[in-house]
């Protein structure tokens, strides 16, 4: 059978350029490798050839989890990836049925849900991505280079490439020499929470987006154990959420059959400790007891490892009124929600997704440069506006959960205190009600959205299920 041909390409759609590596970089360079000729994919650091923690890459060592609306994202970009992660060892798991949730110190009612997260690495979901970007046709990764910022036309209206230089051997440092341009039609921003985008754009007459921030100061650690069969009742995990009363909490994902990631974290002056008996004790003033009976009955395999997150921050370039054309921005250069959500893989390919459907609803024919000057900020404009529907949901649910605690500081709306008042006591008629837990979930795991919680059968719920749930650690 002869192969389709793929159809031409239009002269501007020749060569993209992406900055950044990690996950929202490769999957942004999947959605380009469909209409453009070209991809280069830039990364400051040497990348590891087999699964592994990198400097460019700081939060990789702690526990991750990918959530079941990243899932499909990854299987929607990468068809058969799901399969080809759980071959490689990662676990799959419902979420509300093989795993226990406390919300506010109570214990959600354990029953099948169908909502689907997979447990495995940050370096393992971000290696069999690279792989399966670095296959395609006309992408090139290239290590070691570090972007300096877009180059653009002589009336500023859009990019014609970008400025790199080769990064040294030395830890953290640079090149003097060596500087170039690479010549590009699109250049995308996926160098994490970090990016320089909003001076670049300023340098070139353009203004800073408007930013948006919640600060919970979170503090976590995370160590790896021997998962064996008898561990937390066979289940695949278990997630302590912090409530106001109790800034801390804590996590244990399967990453693969025979190994737990457990995180222990802590909000707003609440600091996880990073010595056996210090994590125990912490361990043990959480509600449930799961994650107290792994760090006292398992193997470590590794040494804690802390970090830090000072605030969420949301840099709202769908605001601006004038865009930079060919430059476009995302993951966490768009949008950094607080790491103990588990958000950010998943935001990150919902927003690849989004890219990917508009460039394939872009006309495919060469426009007039007349007519490509007065749209030269047609596709931004467009990607930032659907963007920030992908982005509106987690940051709602994360920056919703931070401003609970008073101590936390962001923007509070008018109906602020009514909403969390009803939630409250949703998350306790979870604990005896499955259907509220089932939603709950599905919302957190971004496959419904957050108004379904109160729609009216579940407000009914609410109100018929008792006024407290179960005490925190039963068993169903």
């Amino acid at each position: 059978m002869v192969p389709t041909p793929r159809p031409a390409r239009p002269a501007e759609r020749s060569h993209a350029v992406v900055i950044g590596a990690g996950l929202a970089g490769l999957t942004a360079a999947r959605a380009l490798a469909d209409t453009y000729e070209r991809v280069t994919v830039l990364d400051r650091d040497t990348l590891p050839a087999e699964p592994a923690p990198r400097r460019g890459v700081p939060q990789s060592r702690q526990l991750h989890v990918l959530l079941a609306r990243g899932a499909q994202a990854l299987e929607e970009l990468f068809p058969g990836f799901l399969e080809e992660l759980l071959a490689a060892g990662a676990t799959r798991a419902d979420t509300q049925g093989e795993a226990h949730w406390y919300l506010d110190g109570h214990l959600l009612r354990p029953a099948p849900s169908g909502v689907i997260s997979y447990g495995a690495s940050r370096p393992r979901v971000e290696h069999h991505v690279r792989a399966r970007v670095a296959a395609l046709p006309g992408v090139v990764i290239r290590q070691g280079v570090e972007a300096l910022g877009p180059v653009a036309t002589s009336d500023r209206g859009r990019v014609t490439g970008v400025r790199v230089r080769p990064r040294s051997g030395g830890a953290g440092e640079t090149g003097g020499a060596g500087e170039e341009t690479i010549p590009a039609d699109l250049v995308v921003d996926a160098s994490g929470r970090g990016s320089r985008a909003p001076a670049w754009l300023e340098e070139l007459g353009y203004h800073r987006p408007r930013q948006t921030r919640v600060r919970a100061d979170v503090v976590y650690v995370t160590r790896h154990f021997r998962r064996e069969p008898h561990h937390i009742g066979g289940r695949s995990g278990v997630a302590l959420v912090p409530f106001p009363g109790l800034p801390r909490g804590g996590a244990i994902v399967s990453e693969r059959e025979d190994r737990f990631a457990v995180v222990l974290f802590g909000l707003l002056g609440e600091e996880p400790p990073v010595d056996e008996a210090g994590m125990l004790a912490y361990a043990e003033s959480l509600p449930g007891p799961d994650v107290a009976e792994v760090l006292r009955t398992a193997e470590p395999l590794d040494e804690p490892v802390r970090m830090r997150y000072p605030a969420s921050a949301r840099r709202h370039y769908e605001k601006l009124d004038r865009h930079l054309g060919g430059f476009l921005v995302t993951g966490d250069a768009l949008c950094s929600f607080n790491p103990t959500y588990g958000q950010g893989m998943t935001a990150a390919a919902q927003q690849a997704v989004v890219l990917r459907a508009l460039l394939a609803r872009e006309p495919r024919e060469p426009r007039e440069p007349r007519e490509r000057g007065r749209d030269a900020d047609g596709l931004p404009r467009r990607f930032f506006r659907a963007a920030a529907k992908v982005v509106d949901t987690p940051w709602l649910l994360a920056a919703g959960g931070d401003l609970r605690f008073p101590g936390a500081e962001g923007r509070r709306g008018p109906a602020d205190g009514l909403l969390d008042r009803y939630l409250t006591r949703y998350r306790a008629a979870a604990s005896v009600d499955p259907v509220l837990g089932r939603t709950f979930l599905s919302v957190a795991h971004m496959l419904q959205p957050p108004a379904r919680l109160m729609s009216p059968g579940h407000v009914l719920r609410v109100l018929r299920a008792p006024r407290t749930g179960g005490p925190a650690g039963a068993e169903s």
